[in-house]
């Protein structure tokens, strides 16, 4: 089956076309970070109408790069939350239109677990079940995985998301958008240990996570009398070893209670190399091992969202006849199904409904 990949929950368009005998044939994706740099971070209305503009694009240029023709084109996949509830509205909108056209399938999916299962679109891919670590600027949760729709929360951030504590930090430090790869590359020309920066909920007894009290160190430190701005770097080194520190603990933590030896690590901060080097030294040393996406699928991208939608496709799933615009801003990821649950059983109830019309 030929699924096509459409992803828009926040600044990143994605396409990819995704065929279940031949793999990852083609994706494409614009990021909007020139858009948005202006006003220090994303503006929603901003990214809607750029969606707008770019998607059509992007699926000719996906299809062309492909060697596809739209009528080969056997379902349409698409983020329908969480995320900027205009921004989903346009792929949503998009996709459910492209999907009645044609007449094939249009399946929503749920874009954390795009990104819980693109480390299987590599060479090396994990086998189920594995332990997910998903650290991304709106999301940082650790989840068991025993297969597709098939996930149990084992812990998540009780305020900002790991993500989000890199991009405040970097804006107290004086970094451009977007702040957290910036901070990353001012790190490594840092030394550690001049700070001494808090390692929050480091040693609870449960396996959530906190990030706002580190962002408050950083703000103390950098408020301080005779805080200078040569000593960014060494406090942007601190920071990212706080932040790794608690990662790592809490991911191995959850291996030791789960008593799995494979670790998937998925979203934006994935692509941290410090926290991959750690968590396979650390990992390593206690005989599991740790998967990651590909580089250029830590980001969002439609190649996660068209895997996705062709594995629940393949294992059952069945969307609904009828066109429904559905999105859901906020949606945990515990609350889906396995694709062998009855059709739209994953949509809870809450969600932003559109008529069929992009905001």
């Amino acid at each position: 089956m030929k699924v096509l990949g459409i992803e828009s929950s926040c600044d990143e368009t994605g396409v990819a076309l995704y065929d279940s005998e031949a793999g990852l044939r083609a994706h494409r994706i614009h990021s909007q970070i020139d858009l948005h740099a202006l006003y220090g971070g994303v503006v929603p209305e901003l990214a809607s109408r750029d969606h707008i503009r770019r998607l059509p694009v992007l699926v000719r240029e996906t299809l062309q790069d492909a060697g596809v023709t739209m009528s080969e084109v056997e379902a349409v996949a698409y983020t329908a939350g969480p995320g900027l509830a205009g921004a989903l509205l346009v792929g949503a909108s998009f996709a459910e239109s492209l999907a009645l056209a044609l007449g094939v399938p249009a399946l929503p999916v749920h874009h954390l677990e795009g990104h819980l299962l693109s480390p299987l679109l590599s060479a090396d891919p994990p086998d189920f079940p594995f332990v997910a670590l998903l650290v991304s600027g709106g999301h940082t949760q650790l989840m068991s995985v025993t297969g597709v729709g098939e996930y149990c929360l084992l812990g998540e951030t009780v305020d900002d998301a790991a993500g989000e504590a890199f991009d405040k930090t970097a804006k107290l430090l004086g970094l451009g958008y977007p702040g957290g790869p910036q901070l990353a590359r001012l790190a490594t020309g840092g030394k550690t240990g001049r700070h001494r920066l808090p390692r929050p909920m480091l040693h609870s007894d449960d396996l959530d996570f906190s990030f706002s009290g580190l962002k408050t160190a950083v703000l103390n430190v950098v408020s301080r009398d005779g805080w200078q701005v040569e000593q960014a770097a060494d406090l942007a080194a601190d920071f990212q070893e706080a932040v790794v520190d608690v990662l790592c603990h809490k991911a191995l933590k959850a291996l030791r209670q789960t008593g799995l030896k494979q670790l998937v690590v998925a979203g934006g901060v994935g692509a941290n190399q410090r926290l991959r080097s750690q968590l396979d030294a650390q990992a390593g040393k206690r005989g599991a091992r740790v998967f990651y996406p590909e580089a250029e699928l830590c980001t969002d991208n439609g190649a996660m969202i068209a895997f996705a939608g062709a594995l629940r496709l393949a294992a059952g799933e069945r969307p609904a006849r009828a066109p429904a615009v559905r999105v859901h801003p906020r949606w945990p990821l515990a609350d889906l199904r396995s694709p062998r649950a009855a059709p739209q059983a994953a949509m809870q109830a809450g969600g932003v409904a559109g008529a069929g019309s992009a905001p």
